[in-house]
């Protein structure tokens, strides 16, 4: 598909859409939503956007929770060409200071709660608009979107043209936005529809967050291109998933939502009964998990591995041997190879550097030509920064990360943005972040840090004032001091030997 010919994510889906009184989305409260709804109330927001001024390519940040109106202005957006800009609904106002800043959206959509202080944010940024959007449908959003027609016609967009940025903390402490194309979404997810085996029969259980990539672009892409319907969970609860897993017939979980489930006495095999394919990724399936699970229901859990950059990469089949411990063989229209320092082809089963290329790749990070540049090879492969290997059969296991990334409950952290707050606090001489590992979350962020002389710093101070400044998944569940951080020759921070002499004491 020519990237420069024109491609709204928006139309892709439309085409797809079954009759338009079939059944998109079903609540956990039994509230039910059919695709006209979709129709009407994406087409009603898309007016009211327009009709504030705003254009093809303007950014469209939301900080919303969960809600049926949330994923309406999603669709909305990129109905109308705009470019939806996602936000963690756990970010502090100081994050989102340098989100907004970044970004520069003509309009940022948030909870009536927080909107005086987002206000304030947004006159000293210059951000024009605010609309509010509350999980109960209140708000100014919907209030505007009422008056408006219910016929919208989607902007013709190029596939190259913007349709998501996202943002991922890098290890230099400055977040990347990552630019998602319309051609990139378009392309991923007819492939997993395909790959997966989704139809209009399907009813996928959807109980993961929506400002993240595997909750908003592969959950929902593939019901949405598929014209299946979803069971819609506000938030992960084992005993609701439980109940709902009898209304569908697939669901997309992090790991921890499988441990979750497993922990719970009364999850058995009956409750999986209709349930055709359990998909996990956004961090490492443990092979304890697998195997338990496979052995309490009788289904193996199909494990792939993404990342924001690029949507998915590999997957283990629909039919075919799912190999535990591995993240499956590459997508259909993917590249992947694994390579050494210098770029050189590994062969065999040698450990090395995980580089992808295909049209689900991004096109680059938002004002940064340079950190762009520096991430794709000459040949155009992205370097992935995770190191990986592959078996006899071209199963791809990912054996580390090179990135430093720590993964808690399937949400990326990066050490040194957590490092250079530590380092700002009065007493503390230096830090190194970690991750520990976590039966229920996989990992959990900790820390190790250094105080100056005759510096008092106690675990509960660090952790009171990170919990000020960064969304709680990102504030160390642990503290450690200590005289001094292990170094190797260079000078480098030897973390390995950090995690393996706390490890054991992780909560």
């Amino acid at each position: 598909m020519n990237s420069a010919s024109q491609l709204n994510l928006y139309s892709v889906f439309s085409r797809n859409f079954p009759e338009l009184e079939s059944v998109l989305l079903t609540t956990d409260a039994g509230t039910v939503y059919t695709y006209r709804d979709a129709e009407h109330y994406s087409a009603q927001i898309a007016n009211y956007l327009t009709e504030l001024g705003l254009k093809r390519g303007d950014r469209v940040s939301a900080q919303v929770s969960k809600s049926p109106e949330a994923l309406w202005l999603y669709l909305a957006v990129v109905r109308a060409g705009m470019v939806f800009h996602p936000l963690n609904i756990a970010y502090t106002d100081e994050e989102l200071d340098f989100f907004l800043r970044d970004a520069a959206p003509a309009v940022l959509v948030c909870d009536s709660a927080r909107s005086g202080a987002l206000q304030v944010l947004c006159q000293g940024l210059g951000a024009p608009y605010l609309c509010t959007l509350d999980a109960d449908r209140g708000g100014t959003l919907m209030q505007g979107a009422q008056q408006c027609s219910v016929i919208f016609d989607e902007v013709a967009t190029n596939g190259s043209d913007l349709a998501a940025l996202i943002y991922s903390s890098g290890t230099t402490g400055r977040p990347k936005g990552i630019m998602l194309s319309h051609r990139n979404l378009v392309e991923n997810i007819s492939v997993l529809v395909d790959y997966w085996g989704f139809g209009r029969d399907d009813c996928l259980l959807h109980a993961l967050p929506i400002f993240h990539v595997h909750g908003l672009f592969v959950a929902v892409g593939c019901a949405l291109m598929s014209g299946g319907s979803l069971r819609w969970l506000r938030e992960f609860d084992a005993k609701s998933v439980m109940q709902n897993l009898r209304h569908s017939t697939a669901m997309m979980g992090v790991p921890t939502y499988y441990t979750r489930l497993l922990a719970e006495p009364g999850f058995t095999a009956q409750h999986c009964a209709p349930i055709r394919l359990f998909v996990s990724g956004s961090a490492p399936l443990l092979a304890d998990t697998f195997v338990e699970f496979e052995r309490r229901t009788g289904h193996r859990i199909l494990e792939r591995y993404g990342m924001t950059e690029t949507g998915m990469n590999t997957s283990n089949p629909l039919r075919g041997e799912r190999r535990v411990g591995t993240v499956g063989l590459p997508l259909p229209g993917v590249e992947v190879r694994i390579c050494g320092a210098d770029n050189q082809i590994l062969e065999g089963k040698a450990v090395g550097g995980l580089q992808v290329r295909g049209a689900n790749v991004f096109s680059g990070y938002w004002n940064m030509p340079e950190k762009t540049a520096a991430d794709f090879t000459p040949d155009g492969f992205f370097i992935t920064g995770d190191q990986a290997c592959k078996d006899e059969k071209g199963y791809i296991s990912i054996v580390g990360r090179s990135k430093d990334m720590v993964i808690s409950g399937g949400l990326n952290v990066y050490p040194k943005e957590i490092e250079l707050l530590l380092d700002e606090l009065s007493g503390v001489k230096e830090s190194a972040v970690i991750g520990l590992s976590d039966a229920d979350f996989g990992e959990v962020v900790a820390a190790v840090v250094v105080l100056v002389d005759a510096a008092s710093l106690s675990e509960e101070q660090v952790r009171g004032v990170m919990k000020a400044r960064v969304a709680n998944f990102k504030v160390p569940k642990r503290v450690f001091f200590v005289d001094e951080l292990p170094r190797n020759a260079m000078g480098k921070v030897q973390k390995d030997i950090l995690r393996k002499k706390y490890d054991s004491k992780a909560m």
